[in-house]
């Protein structure tokens, strides 16, 4: 048995949580998730607790197991707190600033980079165009958004230019040396 798969997900107050076999919905004060998971994996809503189990011991009903107690306990907790991750892009001249549901990007190319908006996020930038936050109740939406904004121009380390996650370490290099 998974040990993570049996542990049971606590539903806190005011998150309800309906469960019809293979598909979970949870509602909360953000808003609403849904999500349906493999054949064999079902969830039981039983005493305020979400029970994650399988139809059998199969090498992918085992890997599913665990798998789908995370996600719907990261379903819970978007639907009550949120997820939020914040990019720094360092850089001369490179700066972010929000156009209607897209997102321009100058990061010294020839034209800025866009990056249209999914529905379910929500970007702020700041007054100076440096500092981005992206916030939703999806976890895997965020981190998908995220990181697709950091990959116009990962941060490189010579010069430490291009967009990183806030608290991420780029290891500096020396670059060349003349004789």
């Amino acid at each position: 048995m998974s040990r993570i798969g049996k542990q049971p997900v606590a539903i806190p107050a005011g998150v309800t949580v309906t469960a019809n076999g293979n598909q979970v919905t949870v509602k909360g004060k953000l808003g609403e998730l849904s999500r349906t998971f493999q054949s064999g994996i079902t969830a039981t809503v039983v005493d305020g607790k979400v029970l994650v189990a399988r139809a059998d011991d199969t090498r992918m009903q085992k890997s599913c197991h665990g798998l789908s107690r995370t996600l719907i306990k990261n379903m819970i907790d978007g639907v009550t707190t949120g997820y939020k991750k914040a990019l720094n892009i360092e850089g001369t001249g490179f700066k972010a600033n929000l156009q209607g549901k897209k997102l321009s990007l100058a990061l010294g190319f020839a034209s800025p980079k866009d990056y249209p908006i999914p529905e379910g996020i929500k970007i702020t930038v700041d007054a100076a165009g440096v500092n981005l936050t992206v916030e939703g109740i999806s976890k895997e939406l965020v981190g998908q958004a995220s990181a697709r904004i950091r990959s116009y121009y990962p941060a490189e380390p010579y010069k430490g230019k291009g967009i990183k996650y806030l608290g991420e370490v780029i290891r500096r290099k020396q670059g060349k040396t003349v004789a």
